[in-house]
């Protein structure tokens, strides 16, 4: 009999603990537990942060980290392409003509082509497109056209060695499912031999000469074939018959999922190793038509939107067959604030912050601290203030600004526990303001907008005055800002909301890429390089949001959201470890808090046994 020695060519390790870097396949007996111990790899499906807007019946393309969705229903017809960079969703351009659903994509997210179509309701009139579009990762183009007016066929490819395969067409009522296969060079379509049976809404991921198709309709189909290229051979059909899913992988490690077959919005995903479908992963969410990630390798592979039980989805989930345990980020409650309020002056991070003063409705002086459990008592303002700002440590803090029946200048210092007034006016900000920002510590600090009126108005505080710094490059009050006095970011604004940001380098502000979703009264934490903004409102007052954005140093990305919609919230801490705390939802002021934890990836070892 082999020996794991005659199999991997190593020797069982005996260790008296578990290795402190994990491989796959690693095998070692742990002499302190008394345990057989190795690394296996596992598949499993985890959430991913949401999509700018729910969406199904797109066009997608790339991989886990590197995904583009496009055009489909957002809801309505959509001219609209969304990017993936592996932790969120951000804006890419739009398509330069007609908006349309049921269309198919192929390529990368910096060269891509966008294929086919409907640009009319449901079948069966819907009106098909021809149009092709390529993208150069600037700017969508209308190239040369598809041969067939064709919608929901499948795609796979690159730019410049493409594939187009099956799918609906409408010369007449009812319409034809196609059998069709072209071949794209990057400049035009050639005909090539058909696909054995002609369907639409099928699984389709791999290349232009390795791809494989499963399923779809007409029914729900269980037949399944590969392309080499010339020629399509029928392989073993799945296990059951399904239509409306997704599919990634290449074509000898190919995963289907999700879709409809005896019972819709299944969540279940198959794999074909290049010889047989095996039941897989299943994903938390049933959907249909939702989209996938064909130039995926075998172990990821990423799904998004779709329609789902009811309606429309903005959800995405990550499948990773890996030997880690990957836990998602994730927004968890934590223990309330004793006094519930809004618009505070804040500072510290996730286990040791301050909030002082706000709206109750009216103002207050009143000041907690978290200590990464509870909400404690603090020392009290000076001065009842509402709409302040702040920024710091808890037993080094700073707030300025403010409303206290006007606009106010008024600068305290905290000291864990007494808040001290600098003397006005020498100590005062130089202009008084409300709805304003403010990012880092106690002895240089920056503050920046405000009203009124709304201001572009930026100072800094040296430990004892304040100075003039560069002026703002957009005017703004109730708005996200964080970061340091020499490295901030401003982002939103409202009411009006808008989505606009900007980056202070100590000198002056320079206008950077947008937020995803425009909005105001919302909250910040990070740095220049990794930041995250939270909450807000459209409108005020209004209805609070959940929505939370990644910033990356150029671009924002959606990122997992509140469990509580908010605006005019407090929020303290990094990317990975924030706080944020009470706010408002008209017409109630909040003491609800959460935690934000970021995506983490661990391997795990585990005990083998003989069952």
């Amino acid at each position: 009999m082999a020996t794991y020695q005659d199999i991997k060519g190593l020797r069982v390790k005996y260790l008296s603990a578990d290795p402190g870097t994990l491989r796959g396949g690693e095998v070692w007996y742990n002499s302190t537990s008394g345990t057989l111990k190795g690394v296996v790899k596992s598949a499993a499906w985890s959430s991913g942060a949401p999509m700018v807007e729910a969406r199904a019946s797109a066009g997608a393309l790339g991989t886990q980290t590197a995904n583009m969705v496009v055009a489909g229903y957002a809801p309505g017809l959509s001219t609209t392409s969304r990017t993936y960079n592996g932790s969120g969703w951000s804006t890419a351009p739009d398509l330069s003509g007609t908006a349309r659903r049921s269309n198919a994509a192929f390529g990368t997210t910096t060269a891509a082509v966008s294929v086919g179509g409907s640009t009319g309701p449901l079948p069966p009139t819907a009106n098909t497109v021809t149009t092709v579009e390529e993208f150069n990762g600037s700017a969508w183009t209308e190239g040369g056209a598809y041969p067939t007016g064709t919608y929901d066929l499948r795609a796979v490819g690159t730019l410049t060695a493409g594939l187009g395969a099956g799918g609906y067409t409408t010369p007449s009522d009812p319409g034809t499912y196609m059998n069709t296969n072209y071949d794209y060079n990057g400049t035009g379509w050639t005909v090539n031999n058909a696909m054995n049976t002609a369907r639409s809404l099928f699984g389709c991921t791999g290349t232009q000469t390795t791809a494989l198709a499963a399923g779809g309709t007409p029914g729900s189909l269980a037949n399944a074939e590969t392309y080499d290229g010339t020629n399509w051979t029928a392989i073993t059909n799945l296990p059951a018959g399904r239509r409306m899913m997704a599919a990634s992988g290449p074509q000898t490690q190919a995963l289907v999922f999700g879709g409809t077959g005896a019972s819709p919005y299944l969540t279940t995903s198959v794999l074909w190793d290049g010889s047989s479908w095996a039941t897989d992963a299943s994903m938390a969410t049933g959907r249909e038509f939702g989209q996938g990630s064909p130039a995926s390798p075998g172990t990821a592979a990423l799904s998004s939107g779709g329609y789902v039980n009811p309606g429309l989805s903005s959800a995405t989930e990550e499948y990773d067959n890996t030997i880690n345990t990957i836990t998602a980020g994730t927004w968890a409650s934590g223990n309330n604030m004793t006094t519930a309020r809004g618009s505070m002056a804040t500072g510290g991070i996730q286990t040791a912050t301050f909030a002082a003063g706000g709206g109750v409705p009216g103002r207050t002086d009143v000041t907690e601290e978290y200590d990464g459990t509870n909400w404690t008592a603090g020392g009290a303002l000076s001065t009842s203030r509402s709409y302040i700002a702040g920024c710091g440590t808890v037993p080094a803090g700073l707030s300025f600004g403010g409303f206290s029946g006007a606009a106010s200048g008024i600068t305290e210092e905290y000291d864990g526990s007494t808040w001290t007034a600098n003397p006005s006016p020498s100590g005062d900000m130089g202009t008084a303001r409300y709805a304003l920002q403010g990012c880092g510590t106690q002895g240089s600090a920056l503050a920046f907008g405000g009203t009124p009126p709304i201001s572009t108005a930026t100072e800094e505080y040296g430990g004892t005055t304040w100075t003039a710094g560069g002026v703002m490059t957009t005017a703004r009050r109730y708005f996200a800002g964080f970061g340091t006095q020499t490295a901030a970011i401003a982002a939103g604004s409202g009411p009006p909301a808008i989505s606009t940001t900007e980056e202070y380098n100590g000198t002056g502000w320079t206008a950077v890429n947008s937020l995803n979703t425009a909005r105001g009264a919302l909250r910040g934490a990070g740095t220049t390089d990794a930041g995250l903004v939270f909450g807000g409102s459209t409108s005020m007052p209004g209805t609070g949001l959940t929505v939370t954005e990644n910033w990356d140093g150029t671009n924002w990305s959606t990122s997992p959201s509140l469990v509580t919609a908010r605006y005019l919230l407090g929020g303290t801490g990094t990317q990975t470890t924030t706080l944020a705390f009470g706010g408002r939802t008209t017409p109630e002021f909040l003491k609800a808090t959460e935690e934000f934890t970021g995506e983490t990836s661990v391997a795990t070892a585990s005990t083998l046994t003989t069952s």
